[in-house]
């Protein structure tokens, strides 16, 4: 077991599973995760900060990922960080930071 590229995160689905199939057969699963921390700032307030992350997943994962996870649905995952980028439309660079997803746990009830 390596801790060198490993994620650990629980939080709350903020779309719908999207779903991509490939033509070897294998799926691709994509969801944002937004986590929130609170804490207190120097006049007292109490404040809460989400983060959102980019979730994929293949194979098996992502099928639960499809079956068993609606927007809004409380989930722990544990996975590791992935960089990519691509050209846009208009030949810009862009950055993509992902986490890919090799274990997940459902949270919470049924929604």
């Amino acid at each position: 077991m390596s801790l060198r590229n490993k994620v650990t995160l629980i939080g709350y689905t903020g779309k719908e599973v999207e779903m991509v199939n490939f033509d070897s057969g294998n799926v691709k699963a994509s969801v944002s995760l937004a986590t929130s921390d609170h804490y207190t700032n120097a006049k007292g307030e109490k404040v809460e900060e989400t983060q959102w992350h980019n979730l994929i997943a293949f194979g098996k994962v992502a099928e639960i990922m499809q079956k068993y996870v609606p927007k809004g649905k409380e989930i722990a995952i544990e996975g590791k960080l992935t960089y990519r980028s691509y050209d846009d439309k208009d030949g810009v660079k862009r950055y993509i930071t992902e986490i890919r997803v090799d274990e997940i746990l459902l949270l919470g009830g049924n929604k």
